[in-house]
């Protein structure tokens, strides 16, 4: 017997790596040194910086991929790994370096695998970021056929004197919700719960989606959110913290940015709900409650920041695409976040 018997075939996974080169190298930014294939990347530590503080985070896509794995559509889960790292980096004020990623299969399948390497080295493009490397495991009888999972990582850097730690937010300041570009990737256990429960498939078009499939709206990538927040903290835009929504939605991730002895209290009626959202709540009769706890409805990442500051936050990220909303601020208390339903 051989490797390829025992379900593994090590020419193959040689092809894959150099049919994906070019993609990496695509991603490629000033730092980066020596070549691709190697036991490890190399970045080199940006200049200029007196104190620099690196800034670490990993994440995966979950359940997300189950959708990818049935529709049979590969090329943007990689942006949402990548999107689930950057931006979880970003709210430190940190700008993402390099990313790796780590990509397991039952069985290689050389053109759905690069589908998912194109997406990531999309997300690294969007975000600014080098792909430095990364892991491909085939592991026969671990998965199901045709099933991959995937995990990141990625290594940004801030410098130390505009680190974003909690301690620059002060009672009084606004929070301003970014969009979504809707469910993202978290709570998808419940919206496959719902789908089957109710009779929907991937493919069925409910009204509220204005005729797109569920497949295809569910599928829509995370909104990476690297670029225009640092373009803004760069044109002097002073934001005090900031917050991914991702899993635990806005109740669980936006104290997380606050300083001790404070609050948020948000208007939950000062953002547009999306179409996505009324059809999960509807369709499963899911309490309000819930949605918030599970889903980020419609804010993918906030901004703290001067109440002076926030029609001039609102004016730049509207310039670049991304809806901005004045969305509630931050007063005293215990590190939660307050529901005002209007």
């Amino acid at each position: 017997m051989d490797y390829r018997e025992a379900g593994v075939d090590v020419e193959a996974g040689r092809a894959f790596v150099s049919r994906i080169g070019s993609m990496v190298k695509s991603t490629h930014r000033s730092g980066v040194l020596g070549g691709f294939g190697g036991f490890s990347g190399f970045f080199s530590v940006p200049e200029g910086l007196k104190e620099p503080i690196m800034v670490s985070g990993t994440d995966g896509v979950g359940t997300k991929l189950k959708l990818a794995h049935n529709l049979d559509r590969h090329d943007t889960v990689g942006i949402d790994l990548v999107a689930m790292c950057v931006n979880d980096v970003l709210t430190s004020g940190a700008e993402p370096l390099f990313f790796l990623d780590y990509l397991a299969t039952g069985k290689l399948n050389p053109e759905q695998l690069a589908a998912v390497v194109a997406g990531i080295a999309d997300g690294c493009k969007q975000a600014g970021c080098a792909l430095l490397g990364g892991e491909t495991a085939e592991m026969p009888g671990f998965y199901q056929p045709g099933e991959y999972d995937l995990a990141g990582f990625c290594v940004g850097i801030v410098e130390k004197s505009k680190l974003l730690d909690g301690s620059q937010v002060r009672v009084g300041d606004v929070a301003v919700g970014l969009a979504s570009s809707g469910v993202h990737s978290n709570g998808f256990s419940l919206v496959r719960k719902i789908a089957g429960d109710r009779g929907f498939d991937w493919n069925s078009q409910p009204e509220k989606l204005g005729g797109k499939s569920l497949g295809e709206v569910l599928l829509t990538p995370t909104t990476i959110y690297v670029k225009p927040v640092l373009e803004a903290i760069k044109s002097g835009l002073d934001i005090h913290g900031m917050a991914h929504i991702t899993g635990g939605g806005l109740p669980e991730n936006l104290p997380r940015c606050l300083g001790a002895n404070q609050s948020v209290k948000i208007d939950s009626n000062s953002w547009p709900n999306l179409p996505i959202f009324q059809w999960i709540a509807d369709a499963g009769q899911v309490a309000t409650a819930d949605m918030f706890n599970t889903f980020n409805m419609g804010i993918g990442f906030v901004l703290l920041l001067d109440r002076t500051e926030v029609d001039r936050a609102v004016t730049w990220f509207e310039s670049q695409g991304i809806g901005a909303f004045a969305i509630g601020e931050v007063i005293e208390g215990k590190g939660e976040l307050i529901m005002d339903n209007g």
